[in-house]
């Protein structure tokens, strides 16, 4: 199922918004870049980005048809999901993209019956925390990070 919604930013912003779930609208040549450059995956092959967001679920944020912002939910949409690759352009930064696009896969039909959802962030805490998010224990979640060799173009 897709969502599509219209939204309209508080009136300081005079500017108005497509955010949609559609996998199809998600605008790769935009968001390739994006994500090539992110302190989270420098360097990212396209290949992996293009099976990762094929593999997801997706939401995507537009102005005038142009891809604005994104977000990906990797999950097994039933109990589990990670929110990952939020990412909005730097002009239009501080206006509620990123929010307003966790807010739409959250919402998404097939991620209702999650009992766990996890992000990593470096600086974005006050995006989802108005969302619910809560740092972790330590002491109760591990990581494992394979070489970047593996997904990287440098290595």
């Amino acid at each position: 199922m897709v969502l599509a919604l219209r939204a309209r930013p508080p009136e300081r912003y005079r500017w108005s918004m497509d955010i949609s779930t559609d996998p199809q609208r998600i605008q790769l040549d935009v968001v390739y870049p994006w994500l090539r450059g992110s302190y989270w995956s420098p360097g990212i092959r396209r290949d992996v980005v293009e099976r990762a967001f094929a593999n997801s679920i997706v939401a995507g944020a537009y102005e005038g048809g142009i891809q604005i912002g994104v977000a990906r939910v990797a999950t097994d949409r039933a109990t589990f999901a990670w929110l990952c690759d939020v990412f909005v352009a730097e002009p239009m930064r501080g206006k509620g993209i990123a929010r307003t696009l966790v807010r739409a896969v959250m919402a998404h039909p097939e991620l209702q019956t999650l009992r766990r959802w996890l992000l990593g962030t470096r600086d974005a805490h006050d995006v989802y925390r108005p969302l619910g998010f809560q740092s972790v224990d330590p002491k109760v979640f591990m990581v494992h990070a394979p070489d970047p060799a593996r997904w990287s173009e440098t290595p």
